[in-house]
């Protein structure tokens, strides 16, 4: 893996990590289905706004089908459940949750002979996940009903994102990134539509919450979905999906700079091992072209 890629996969984890605090603010206000939809609607706008604006050309036809399935899996799907979670999940919980997503898709790349499950890859996912539980100590939530639920949502929208990513792979062997994302999420709004409108009577927007949506449909959503995609062009699902073991990281950190949560030196080592363990799976090791140059 280049150091270019390596860095597109720290962006993301950066802005995706920021994800998380945003929906706890915008889901009561909107509701689950209504942020979802709003976020979907959002980032179809801005995307083809930049497809008009460069030129590009939507999907064909026929294409249509196989993105309304993608969108389902990757965006409808995974937002209305994380916004569910939102609502009874503090952010870090959904974070931690979330940074199943590489195993799910190591493990869907698997199961469909995309990629080889290597112990190397085993390795950075364990590496990883130790890593987030030093990261990220949250006090104790009483196990009831309620969080149970949240947390099963919060694994099945990994898992969606996990395998969803290996068909976000085999679509850009025939699309271009930025028309499959726009198409993508044009489709997840139209699923949207209909829970959307009924979502409206109830909603009761706030000046944060509607500032939360903003970011998370043009930015988040919009933006860095394009940028995934043109990620997974040229990286396997698996590596590129090792962004979400570094998002528990980025909250940590946007925690500590915005919210003035504690942030103290006993987090380096589980920041180290989570770095460890996307180079890992990633296969990125920033030596191997200075021993190359140096042979």
């Amino acid at each position: 893996m280049h150091a270019r890629h390596f860095g597109q996969l720290i962006l993301l984890s950066a802005l995706w990590g920021a994800s998380f605090p945003f929906i706890r603010i915008a889901s009561p206000a909107f509701g689950p289905w209504g942020l979802a939809g709003l976020r979907c609607a959002l980032a179809a706008a801005v995307l083809a706004a930049i497809m008009r604006t460069v030129g590009e050309q939507w999907p064909p036809r026929a294409a249509w089908p196989r993105l309304a399935l993608l969108s389902l899996l990757t965006i409808a799907l995974p937002f209305v459940l994380f916004n569910a979670a939102g609502l009874v999940l503090p952010a870090g919980y959904s974070a931690i949750l979330n940074a199943t997503v590489p195993l799910f898709s190591m493990l869907g790349a698997a199961a469909m002979s995309e990629e080889r499950l290597t112990a190397r890859r085993l390795a950075g996912c364990l590496l990883g996940f130790i890593g987030v539980a030093l990261l990220v100590r949250l006090g104790p939530v009483d196990a009831g009903t309620g969080v149970v639920l949240a947390a099963l949502a919060c694994t099945a929208a990994s898992a969606c994102y996990g395998v969803g990513a290996i068909l976000m792979k085999r679509a850009m062997l025939t699309h271009q990134p930025l028309a499959a994302s726009a198409a993508a999420h044009v489709a997840a709004t139209a699923i949207l539509l209909v829970p959307l409108g009924l979502s409206v009577p109830a909603m009761r927007p706030t000046a944060e919450a509607v500032l939360a949506v903003a970011v998370l449909g043009t930015v988040t959503s919009g933006l860095m979905y394009w940028v995934s995609m043109r990620l997974l062009r040229e990286i396997p699902a698996t590596a590129a999906t090792s962004s979400a073991l570094m998002i528990p990281l980025f909250g940590v950190t946007w925690g500590g700079l915005f919210l003035r949560e504690p942030v103290t030196l006993g987090m380096l080592p589980g920041a180290l091992l989570v770095l460890a363990a996307t180079a890992l799976i990633t296969g990125f090791n920033p030596l191997r072209r200075r021993r190359g140059r140096a042979g």
